[in-house]
């Protein structure tokens, strides 16, 4: 079985540009992932507390997203990453 990697570019002037600006880290709702689940990875990748977790859970169920994170473009797609292959719905604002 192979894996396909798709690699992202970016240009020097969208990663300075990206260094200086601060971009969120949307969390989706979806059909997929438990509570359990996004209350798990917001604890083990985000370091929220269980009662932080929970309550990201629910607005993410009741208004089909969430600000998990805020910092420079770096940080945030990182964790998107780590987010993503956990199954999570997310995306980078």
């Amino acid at each position: 079985m192979s894996t396909e990697v798709q690699e992202e570019t970016f240009t020097l002037e969208e990663l300075l540009v990206s260094l200086k600006e601060l971009h969120r880290l949307i969390l989706w709702n979806d059909d997929v992932n438990t509570f359990d689940h996004v209350i798990f990875c917001m604890m083990k990748y985000l370091d929220y507390s269980e009662n932080q977790s929970e309550k990201i859970a629910w607005k993410v169920h009741n208004e089909g997203k969430c600000a998990v994170l805020e910092g420079s473009f770096t940080e945030v797609e990182v964790y998107r990453k780590i987010l993503q292959q956990e199954g999570l719905t997310v995306s980078v604002e």
